[in-house]
């Protein structure tokens, strides 16, 4: 597959085997059975590897796919406002309040408008940006759409966990716990340790798919570490 061509195509259930070796992409399986190609990433030590979701790069049949998905995994916990991690999460998360019958969703942001206030943000830090230092932020005109209500925080993909635990410091300081966490793709067993910290937020984590943290084989092929 040529780079352009992840993400675009939606394959039928049992079209790959997740438990062999892969070269360049890693096949992603959803709750009916379907299948979703994504790129693998190699990391810095060069021994792990991950596989990457990038979704505003994707088709419109897989974000459909993907939103069909998630809003049926959160619809048992009647979330009431859906609340999107920027920037990725944004695209899933509008899709998601969609089809769970909503009118409107919440965004959170990375940049500051003038009438934000600092007391309403937090750091943030990415695995896909490592290097940049940003705030995450509510608008304060928002509030009264989130507080006091069931909310479903939503984003693309939970990796390390850093994007979302910082959303939570974010909805705890203006007194908002989320019933439900929900993403496309939950990256490797990572996020589980950060979530749990304070409370069992890993309990409340549904994600369309999980992908495991890939090991480099003698082969030189990407291997699952049950394989």
């Amino acid at each position: 597959m040529e780079p352009h061509d992840f993400w675009q195509e939606i394959f039928p259930p049992g079209s790959f085997s997740a438990t062999i070796g892969h070269e360049r992409a890693y096949p992603a399986t959803l709750a009916d059975g379907r299948q979703i190609m994504l790129p693998i990433r190699p990391l810095a030590d060069g021994r792990h590897a991950l596989a990457s979701l990038i979704i505003n790069q994707a088709s419109f049949p897989v974000v459909s796919a993907l939103a069909d998905d998630l809003a049926a995994r959160l619809t048992p916990l009647d979330p009431e406002i859906v609340v999107g991690l920027p920037t990725l999460g944004l695209t899933l998360a509008a899709e998601v309040a969609k089809r769970l019958g909503h009118g409107r969703y919440v965004p959170l942001g990375n940049s500051r408008k003038f009438w934000y206030e600092e007391a309403l943000s937090v750091p943030l830090s990415s695995i896909t940006t490592p290097d940049q230092t940003k705030r995450l932020y509510v608008d304060p005109r928002m509030l009264p759409l989130i507080q006091g209500r069931r909310v479903a925080l939503v984003d693309d993909v939970i990796s390390s966990g850093a994007s979302m635990q910082a959303a939570l410091r974010l909805l705890d300081a203006v007194d908002v716990a989320p019933v439900v966490i929900g993403a496309a793709m939950l990256q490797s067993d990572r996020w589980r340790d950060l979530l749990s910290e304070t409370d069992d937020w890993t309990s409340r984590t549904r994600g369309c798919f999980a992908t495991p943290l890939l090991e480099r084989g003698e082969s030189g092929l990407w291997y699952p570490p049950e394989v």
